[in-house]
């Protein structure tokens, strides 16, 4: 499989889907509190695309070969979960911490974004762990530009969370997106500078750090339900994701919104204001 590049109308449309996505995390956001449950989360969110976008679920009824279709509308993993945490009946708990992971279907374009949400008041740590995983994921945006490596990314998510004291999973990865949820290239959070595919206009990926608090080793979760994937030692884990255009001059963050968090200060300032003004 090759790589696709999107001309004006694709990444018009990517922009699209992108702010779409980006827009229900905003409208999830004041109901992620203690005592919500994720399979309500789950509901308001196919509601919202549904009934006020227009849009449809991604994940909904989504598998790959190999894999029992996905039952629901997102993705929510809490805790100690990495990724694809199926939602359920268990309400969320003061000091608990859940990624949200959503990707919308707009006149066929995908739009992909998660952000960490802390669960009324959570510990030192766990804060730690989700800013920290935040500003990964910057870091690795911030390496994006015609001419650089996939490697570059990597290596910057890498070396910024092992020096934290943290680990990056390895067997999940970022991705290309269009038409199809995944396309290449894969996107690797870590590895060597200088390696890898080189970053050409009209490149759009995810980049999605998923970040352990213990060692970087996972296994599957005790639900044995074919997607929850949980760390080995059973220490806490976050993940933020942005899908990313690849521009003529650096980089377009393509799921932002009025709601989005704030971009971190090291973020150059140019950079930010490129980002904000396509929100």
């Amino acid at each position: 499989m090759s790589i696709t590049y999107k001309d004006a109308a694709g990444i018009e449309g990517m922009r699209i889907a992108g702010r779409l996505a980006a827009e229900v995390l905003d409208y999830l956001t004041p109901f992620i509190k203690p005592g919500i449950t994720t399979n309500e989360i789950d509901r308001l969110a196919s509601d919202y695309m549904t009934d006020v976008q227009q849009s449809i679920s991604a994940t909904l009824g989504y598998g790959p070969p190999g894999y029992v279709p996905y039952p629901k509308s997102l993705c929510t993993s809490v805790n100690h979960q990495v990724c694809h945490g199926i939602p359920n009946d268990k309400p969320l708990k003061k000091g608990d911490i859940v990624n949200v992971d959503v990707t919308v279907i707009k006149n066929g374009w995908h739009g992909d974004t998660s952000r960490m949400f802390l669960v009324g008041d959570c510990s030192i740590a766990a804060k730690r762990l989700c800013q920290v995983t935040y500003e990964a994921m910057w870091h690795g945006i911030m390496r994006v530009r015609p001419g650089a490596r996939l490697g570059d990314i990597g290596h910057a998510i890498q070396t910024f969370a092992e020096k934290q004291g943290f680990s990056v999973v390895r067997e999940f990865c970022g991705h290309g997106i269009g038409l199809k949820f995944h396309e290449e290239p894969q996107v690797l959070h870590y590895g060597r500078p200088g390696t890898l595919e080189e970053l050409k206009p009209g490149m759009v990926f995810t980049i999605e750090p998923m970040i352990n608090a213990g060692k970087r080793d996972i296994k599957d979760g005790p639900e044995k339900d074919g997607w929850s994937i949980v760390t080995r030692d059973h220490s806490l884990s976050a993940q933020w994701e942005h899908m990313i255009l690849v521009t003529e001059t650096g980089y377009e963050v393509l799921t932002l919104s009025a709601g989005s968090p704030p971009t971190p200060a090291f973020v150059p300032r140019q950079a930010a204001e490129q980002a904000d003004a396509s929100a």
